[in-house]
């Protein structure tokens, strides 16, 4: 059975990428995309782990060649999905985690509607500054930057299938974890074992 794809986004702070980590280390059969990007590489990332890290002209060209299923560019540096990796692990039977902004996301629905959007929001903007701060990966002023973006990307909630507010962290993992087992809870999403158990309830009659 295909695996279901799903678009998490958030504003920069919001804890988007630790929830993520967090849910793939706790559910099975679920992975998250590597996103192609030009931005500069960040101490303690590892190139093909946390990104595929591209030069400027080669992420062009990839575009150029129809390679991503989806691609913007944030703060000026471009981000992209790749779109064989994305189609082949889910006809492989494994869910997948795009995470992506809401530019990305808009472009995902577009070509595959089924996939199911997830907004991740801070508690507020007071607690969403101390974490931008807290990183103690950019400048002050790239922070205020990240902060002026932020109500943008807050104002695309309405897009999404569901919103998870990150207060406490382990509440909005437990809230994020019952999507995907929602979504495969789904009647056209169930597997072989649910199906083969369905049938031996219905025999009796």
């Amino acid at each position: 059975m295909k695996g279901s794809l799903f678009v998490i986004s958030a504003p920069s702070g919001a804890g988007k990428t630790s929830l993520v980590k967090a849910l793939v280390g706790s559910v099975d059969n679920i992975g998250v995309s590597v996103s192609h990007t030009t931005r500069a590489q960040r101490p303690g990332e590892v190139d093909g782990v946390n990104y595929h890290f591209t030069d400027r002209d080669t992420f062009q060209a990839m575009i150029g060649r129809g390679e991503f299923l989806e691609q913007a560019e944030v703060f000026g540096n471009l981000y992209g999905t790749s779109k064989t990796w994305v189609e082949q692990t889910l006809q492989g039977g494994q869910d997948v985690i795009l995470e992506i902004d809401w530019q990305g996301a808009q472009q995902v629905r577009r070509l595959l509607p089924e996939a199911v959007g997830v907004f991740i929001l801070p508690p507020s903007r007071e607690v969403l500054r101390e974490r931008l701060t807290g990183r103690g990966t950019d400048a002050a002023e790239v922070i205020e930057r990240r902060l002026a973006q932020a109500a943008e990307d807050m104002s695309h909630f309405a897009e999404f299938d569901y919103v998870i507010i990150n207060d406490l962290f382990d509440r909005a993992l437990a809230d994020l974890a019952a999507v995907v087992r929602a979504q495969r809870s789904r009647v056209n999403r169930l597997g072989d074992e649910q199906l083969t158990l369905i049938e031996r309830l219905l025999a009796s009659r």
